[in-house]
C-alpha cells in the first residue's frame, strides 16, 4: 500500500475523517471504519466516476453482486475480482492521486 493509501487507512483510527477530502473518501473511509449505511448514504448522493466506483466497491462488499454491476458499468470499470481490501486500496490510491 503506497503511503498516501496507507496515511488514510490509520485515519479511520480518528473520530472524524481527514479534512479536505471530498465526499467519496469521506464514503470509503467511513466504510472501512465499518459504517457501511454511512459510506452509502454519502456515495448515493454524489454524481460522477469515483463515485459510482465506490458505490460498486460498497455493493460489492454487500454482496450485492447484480447492484454492484451495475455500478462497475456506472465507474466504467470490470467487476472486481480480487479482495475487497485490495480493491479498497486501489480506490484510495487512485482518488488520493486524483
Amino acid at each position: 500500500m503506497g503511503a498516501p493509501a496507507a496515511a488514510f487507512r490509520k485515519s479511520v483510527d480518528a473520530a472524524a475523517p481527514p479534512d479536505g477530502m471530498g465526499p467519496v473518501l469521506h464514503a470509503l473511509w467511513y466504510e472501512a471504519k465499518g459504517d457501511w449505511n454511512r459510506a452509502h448514504e454519502i456515495v448515493q448522493d454524489e454524481e460522477g466516476v469515483a463515485a459510482a466506483w465506490v458505490h460498486a466497491y460498497l455493493h460489492r462488499r454487500q454482496g450485492d453482486l447484480s447492484n454492484a454491476g451495475y455500478w462497475y458499468r456506472r465507474a466504467g470499470k470490470p467487476l472486481a475480482k480480487h479482495s475487497l481490501e485490495d480493491e479498497w486500496t486501489e480506490i484510495a490510491t487512485a482518488l488520493l492521486r486524483a
